[in-house]
């Protein structure tokens, strides 16, 4: 599994709005809105958005938590 981060105003449902990285993310401090996520790459290098992680993001969403595959910032 490899981190993606969220490319500034992305979806974070569309795995075309990430980008790939090369270690885990940094700068990725707060509770308001998806800023990474852990996943398999796809064959195009993007996060393979499964069922599991999607119901990760929202749980650590409405938590304020980041979470093991999920990494939130502070809205600005």
């Amino acid at each position: 599994m490899a981190w993606f981060s969220l490319n500034q105003d992305g979806n974070p449902t569309d795995s075309q709005d990430y980008t790939l990285l090369t270690s885990t993310p940094s700068g990725c401090s707060g509770n308001d809105q998806i800023c990474a996520v852990q996943a398999t790459a796809d064959s195009n290098s993007f996060p393979q958005l499964t069922t599991a992680l999607k119901d990760e993001m929202i749980n650590a969403l409405h938590n304020r938590t980041a979470s093991p595959n999920v990494e939130l910032k502070i809205a600005l």
